[in-house]
C-alpha cells in the first residue's frame, strides 16, 4: 500500500515521551464537579462528585461504522522517524497514525508496509465522538481494517459508561469482540457495582451484543451470575432476560424473586414472561403482551399460579389455583371514530393484596370491564359501550354491587347560532345484575331512556355573561322483575336555568411585587317542577352528589339519571383571582356562595337528599400558589345557623426546585362521618440519603388505617430505596410488606418500588425523573 503524506507528516520538537503508566480512559477526562463548567454543575445531580468532560475533539470512533476506512491513504508522523524504502516506518515521541476517519496516538510504531500491519506501543490512546480508547498496545491492519488493543479502558461519554478489557478487537465493520471485560457507570476508582464477562461481541449490524460468563459484582464481590445473555446497544429491541426483581411482603408472600425475558417477536408486537419464585406460595408466572396495529395498541396481561399454598392453608377447601387477566385496547379509526376496551378478572377477592406487590394504602373493591367506541365532530357527539364489574370485596351486600350496562349509548348533540344555543343530551341504558337474593326495588332489571333537550340563549361581553336557558328533562322505564306495577314509568319535567356572571379587575402592588386582581360575583337560578315521590323508580346509578362549590352553579342534587330534584333556588357567589404580572401565573383564587331555597326540597333518594333549609352552608375554596414549588389548597361547608364546619378538606404540597426534598399534607373531615390526616414527603438527610414516608391516621377511628416508611440512598451510579408498609384489609387488620429497589444507573433495576412509591406520594414520579436527568 502507498504511504501518503510521509514526508509532510514528519515532524521534530522538544517534547519528549509521557513517562510512567498512562491514566485510563476515564481518568482523562473525568472532572470534579468544582473544574465542570457552571452550566454542567447545574445539570449534575447534588449526590455526584464530578462528571466527565472531553478533554480533546476527535473523529468517528473507532468502534463506528465509519470508524476505518481501508481505501484511504495511510497517514502517520512522530518526533523522529527511520524509515526503511517499501518495508518499514519506525516512529517515535508523539506518535500519531491516521487513515480515514480512524486516528491513535502512542509512544512508539512500527508500520510493516509489506504486511499492512501497523504495531503501536503505548501509553496510546483513541479518541472519537463520544468515546475514548485507552491501551498499552494496539495492532491495527491497513488492509482489513481489523484494530486491537491490549489492556484497554475505554468510555462512553453519553450514558457516562466505562469500563476495561484484557483485549478489545475490531474485527470487522460492526463486529467487536471484548475479551475479559469489566462494565460500569461509577465514576473512576469507585468500583461499587461493574458488570464482568469473560467473552462479550457487540453486531453493530444486528444491534445487540452477547456476553458470556457474566457475574454481577458489588464492591468487588460476586452476587449474581448469568451464563450467557443477550442484550441490545441500540435502540432495537432484542429477545433475552430483563434484570432480576426481588423483593420481600409479610402478607403471607415471604422472599421472591422474579427473572422476566423479553421476546421482540415482530416490530409490531412483543411479549414479556415473568417467572418467579414467591417463599411460601410457590412457582408464580405473569405474562405480558403488546400488539401495536395501524389502529392503536392493545396490551395483555396474565397471572397464574397452580398451586399457592399460603392461599390453599388460609383457606380450607380451595386447591390453590389462582389467577388473572387484565386487557386494555385503544384504536382511532379516522374521521371522528375510535374505540376502547378495558377488562380485568381475578381468581379471588384476595388475589390483588397477595399477588400485586403495590405500595398503593387504598385498595380497589371492583374491576370494571368496558369496551366500546366513540364518535366526535365539532357539532355532536357518540358513546356506545358495554360496562360490568367483578366486585372484590367479602363485606359488599348484594344490593350494593353496581349493575352492568348492556349497553349503555348516549348522544349529545349542539347547535348554534346568534344568540341562540339548542343542545340535546340523550342516554339508553339497559341494565342488569343478578338479583336472585333480592326482593322489592333491589330485584328489578330494565331499560331506561333519557333525553334532555335545552333551548339557551347565552350573552357573553368583556364585563361579563348571561345565560338564561329552559330545558325538559324526559326519562322512560321498561322494568323487569318489578314489584310495584307493570315496569312502565315515564317522567318529564321542566328546568328553568339563569346563570350571571360580572367581571371586574384592578393592578396594584402586594409586598413589592405587581399583581392582577379580579372580583367575579355570580348569580344563578334554578327551578326544576319535579314530583316528589320517585321512590318507586329503581336507583341502578344514582347517588346524591356531595356538596361542594361547584354544585352550587348544578339545578340538579343527584348524579344519574333515576332522580331529578325539583328546585326553586338562587346561588349567590364571589370568586377573586390574583395574577402575577410578570410570569402571568395565578397566585391565588378565593371563592365563597350560597344557595337560598324558596322551596322545600321534597325528592329523596330513598330518604336522602331532602330538606327544608332557606338557605345552604356557605361553601368555599381556597388555592394559593405563593411559590411556584408551593400550593395550599382548602375547602369547606360552614353553616352559619349552628356555626358547626360540616366537611373540609385541605391539602399543603411542597417541592424544591429540583424535587429533592417533597412535602404533602392533608386533613379531611366530614361531620359524623370521618376525619382523616394524610401526612407524606421526602426529607434528605445528607445529599445521598433520604427518608420516604407517608401516614394515614383515621382519627373517628382512633388509628393508623395506612403507612409507609423507607429509606433512599443515591449516588452518581446506582441507588437504592427500601421501604415497609401498612395497609388495613377488609377485615379492618393491618398487612406489612417490604419491597425494596437496587437502581443501577444505565442498566436499570430489580424489585419494584418506585414505581408503586409514585402512586402514594405526590411529586416523586417527577423526582424519580429528574434523579439521573437534567432538571
Amino acid at each position: 500500500m502507498a504511504l501518503a503524506g510521509l514526508a509532510g507528516g514528519l515532524f521534530l520538537g522538544a517534547a519528549g515521551a509521557r513517562a510512567g503508566q498512562a491514566p485510563s480512559a476515564a481518568e482523562l477526562d473525568w472532572r470534579p464537579r468544582a473544574e465542570l463548567p457552571e452550566s454542567v454543575q447545574q445539570r449534575l445531580p447534588v449526590f455526584c462528585d464530578g462528571g466527565y468532560l472531553p478533554s480533546g475533539a476527535g473523529l468517528d470512533s473507532p468502534l463506528a461504522d465509519d470508524g476505518v476506512d481501508p481505501g484511504q491513504p495511510l497517514q502517520a508522523s512522530g518526533l523522529n522517524a527511520r524509515y526503511e524504502i517499501d518495508r518499514t516506518l519506525h516512529l517515535e515521541g508523539d506518535v500519531r497514525i491516521r487513515q480515514g476517519a480512524f486516528e491513535v496516538t502512542g509512544e512508539e510504531a512500527r508500520y510493516d508496509q509489506a504486511a499492512g500491519q501497523v504495531s503501536v506501543l503505548g501509553p496510546l490512546v483513541s479518541r472519537g465522538q463520544g468515546f475514548l480508547l485507552t491501551g498499552e498496545s494496539a495492532e491495527y491492519n491497513v488492509d482489513s481494517g481489523r484494530f486491537d488493543i491490549n489492556t484497554a479502558t475505554f468510555l462512553l461519554h453519553g450514558p457516562e459508561m466505562r469500563g476495561s478489557a484484557a483485549r478489545l478487537s475490531r474485527i470487522g465493520e460492526n463486529d467487536v469482540r471484548i475479551e475479559e471485560g469489566v462494565l460500569t457507570t461509577c465514576g473512576p476508582h469507585r468500583n461499587d457495582w461493574a458488570l464482568v464477562a469473560s467473552d462479550i461481541r457487540l453486531d453493530r449490524a444486528e444491534g445487540f451484543g452477547t456476553a458470556r460468563h457474566v457475574r454481577l459484582e458489588v464492591l468487588d464481590t460476586p452476587v449474581f451470575y448469568w451464563p450467557w445473555v443477550s442484550f441490545p446497544i441500540d435502540d432495537r429491541r432484542k429477545s433475552g432476560f430483563l434484570y432480576p426483581q426481588f423483593g420481600s411482603s409479610s402478607a403471607g408472600s415471604g422472599l421472591f424473586l422474579a427473572l422476566p425475558y423479553y421476546f421482540n417477536l415482530a416490530p409490531h408486537y412483543d411479549a414479556t414472561l415473568t417467572p418467579q419464585y414467591i417463599h411460601g406460595r410457590g412457582l408464580f408466572t405473569e405474562a405480558e403482551g403488546r400488539y401495536l396495529s395501524r389502529f392503536g395498541q392493545t396490551d395483555l396481561q396474565l397471572g397464574y399460579i397452580a398451586d399457592d399454598s399460603a392461599y390453599a392453608n388460609d383457606n380450607p377447601g380451595e386447591d390453590g389455583e389462582r389467577w388473572a387477566l387484565a386487557a386494555t385496547t385503544r384504536a382511532e379509526f379516522g374521521r371522528g371514530w375510535s374505540g376502547y376496551g378495558d377488562f380485568a378478572v381475578v381468581s379471588d377477592n384476595d388475589y390483588l393484596g397477595d399477588l400485586n406487590r403495590t405500595l398503593a394504602i387504598d385498595r380497589a373493591t371492583h374491576l370494571e370491564r368496558r369496551g366500546g367506541v366513540r364518535y366526535r365532530d365539532g357539532y355532536q357527539s357518540l358513546d356506545a359501550y358495554l360496562s360490568d364489574y367483578q366486585t372484590l370485596s367479602d363485606y359488599l351486600v348484594d344490593a350494593d354491587t353496581p349493575y352492568a350496562q348492556l349497553p349503555d349509548i348516549r348522544y349529545n348533540a349542539s347547535l348554534g347560532g346568534t344568540g341562540w344555543q339548542l343542545n340535546l343530551d340523550s342516554q339508553y341504558t339497559y341494565f342488569q345484575r343478578d338479583n336472585d337474593q333480592l326482593s322489592g326495588l333491589d330485584a328489578a332489571n330494565g331499560q331506561r331512556l333519557r333525553a334532555v333537550p335545552e333551548l339557551a340563549l347565552p350573552v357573553r361581553t368583556l364585563w361579563g355573561f348571561s345565560r338564561p336557558s329552559v330545558s325538559l328533562d324526559y326519562t322512560r322505564y321498561e322494568l323487569e322483575d318489578y314489584s310495584l306495577g307493570d315496569g312502565s314509568i315515564e317522567r318529564a319535567v321542566p328546568v328553568l336555568e339563569w346563570d350571571n356572571g360580572l367581571y371586574f379587575d384592578r393592578q396594584g402592588q402586594l409586598f413589592g411585587e405587581s399583581y392582577h386582581q379580579t372580583l367575579e360575583p355570580r348569580l344563578y337560578y334554578a327551578w326544576a317542577d319535579a314530583d316528589a315521590d320517585q321512590n318507586d323508580i329503581p336507583a341502578f346509578d344514582t347517588a346524591l352528589r356531595s356538596f361542594r362549590f361547584d354544585q352550587l352553579f348544578e339545578p340538579d342534587r343527584f348524579s344519574g339519571g333515576d332522580r331529578v330534584g325539583d328546585a326553586n333556588q338562587l346561588t349567590v357567589a364571589i370568586t377573586s383571582r390574583f395574577h402575577d404580572l410578570a410570569s402571568g401565573a395565578e397566585r391565588a383564587r378565593i371563592s365563597l356562595g350560597q344557595v337560598h331555597y324558596f322551596d322545600d326540597r321534597e325528592v329523596t333518594l330513598f330518604g336522602a337528599g331532602g330538606g327544608t333549609r332557606s338557605r345552604s352552608p356557605l361553601a368555599g375554596e381556597l388555592v394559593l400558589n405563593p411559590l411556584d414549588a408551593l400550593e395550599i389548597r382548602s375547602s369547606g361547608l360552614w353553616d352559619p345557623d349552628t356555626g358547626d364546619t360540616e366537611e373540609g378538606r385541605s391539602q399543603l404540597m411542597f417541592h424544591s426546585r429540583d424535587y429533592r426534598y417533597l412535602a404533602s399534607l392533608g386533613h379531611t373531615y366530614s361531620q359524623d362521618e370521618l376525619e382523616q390526616t394524610d401526612v407524606a414527603g421526602v426529607l434528605p438527610l445528607t445529599d445521598r440519603l433520604s427518608l420516604i414516608g407517608r401516614w394515614v391516621y383515621a382519627e373517628d377511628l382512633g388509628r393508623t388505617v395506612g403507612s409507609l416508611a423507607g429509606l433512599e440512598y443515591n449516588n452518581c451510579c446506582w441507588s437504592v430505596q427500601l421501604v415497609h408498609q401498612n395497609y388495613l384489609t377488609d377485615d379492618q387488620t393491618l398487612e406489612t410488606r417490604v419491597l425494596f429497589q437496587i437502581q443501577l444507573k444505565g442498566l436499570g433495576g430489580t424489585g419494584g418500588a418506585s414505581a408503586k412509591l409514585s402512586e402514594a406520594i405526590d411529586g416523586f414520579d417527577e423526582r424519580e425523573r429528574r434523579r439521573f436527568g437534567t432538571p
